[in-house]
């Protein structure tokens, strides 16, 4: 049978009052506030916020969804259709009366998108105040997941970096129409003040952590040899750091990641 566009979207609205109260709640947005929600879908979270006194930029790549919404239009709502990777975020906003920022992120955020999504978050940190995002439960786990698990991972590496991320509370399938096959979870990323670490260079930094992690079962030296770091430098570096000629990436801190990148 032929997936419908919304199955194929990965799209499941959530339809529970309760956690969508807690939602707006988490973000928590201040009288008048310019929110982007990310996939304002049929509006389940759209309306609850502009209750709350946010104003709202919704971006929604589903022209029959923004159709729905816009028949329910109410003051305070600007309604984008279009993909929100193709946007010019900054841009986007201030085009619509939005002042200088930074802003409150939110979004019910389909799997197929969450990764690309949380990687523009990074790229444009410099106007991101907060994020608040329902996403798959295993996403999540990802986002807070220390070293020596199969969890921790570049992304996660870099969001803990520059963001102080929780878990905030966690979302049954029963609470969505049509319920998703997994559990889901609403994660906070609050701006921090300054870097967990500093990195310097934050597209080089994220590139290193790639090669770092290209090859989970390999060690640290052979994924970083592979990519063409000459082995002297690499075990150095490790020496010099104390770390075991066999280390994996994945059993390294972030702290540790940081400190070997500019010595090799």
């Amino acid at each position: 049978m032929k997936k419908s566009r919304r199955h194929a979207l990965g799209q499941h609205f959530l339809a529970s009052p309760g956690i969508l109260d807690r939602i707006v709640a988490a973000a928590s947005p201040s009288p008048g506030e310019t929110v982007l929600e990310i996939g304002s879908g049929k509006g389940a979270l759209t309306l609850p916020l502009l209750a709350a006194g946010a104003r709202i930029v919704a971006v929604e790549k589903d022209p029959a969804l923004a159709g729905e919404l816009r028949a329910k239009a109410r003051e305070g709502l600007i309604l984008i259709e279009g993909d929100i990777l193709d946007q010019d975020w900054a841009g986007l906003l201030k085009s619509n009366g939005a002042g200088p920022g930074p802003y409150l992120v939110t979004g019910n955020l389909p799997y197929s998108i969450s990764t690309p999504i949380l990687y523009r978050v990074l790229e444009r940190r410099d106007i991101v105040r907060k994020a608040v995002f329902l996403v798959q439960k295993e996403v999540a786990e990802r986002f807070v997941a220390g070293p020596g698990g199969k969890d921790y991972a570049p992304l996660g590496i870099l969001l803990q970096i520059y963001f102080a991320v929780k878990i905030l509370f966690k979302v049954s399938p029963g609470s969505f129409v049509p319920p998703p096959k997994v559990e889901s979870a609403v994660v906070q990323l609050e701006k921090r003040e300054a870097p967990f670490v500093d990195v310097g260079d934050y597209d080089r930094f994220r590139r290193f952590l790639h090669v770092c992690f290209a090859q989970r079962r390999k060690t640290l030296a052979n994924n970083l040899a592979a990519a063409g770091y000459p082995h002297d430098r690499i075990a150095a570096a490790l020496a010099a750091l104390g770390l075991n000629p066999r280390v994996r990436a994945e059993q390294i801190p972030i702290s540790g990641l940081s400190a070997i990148r500019p010595i090799i």
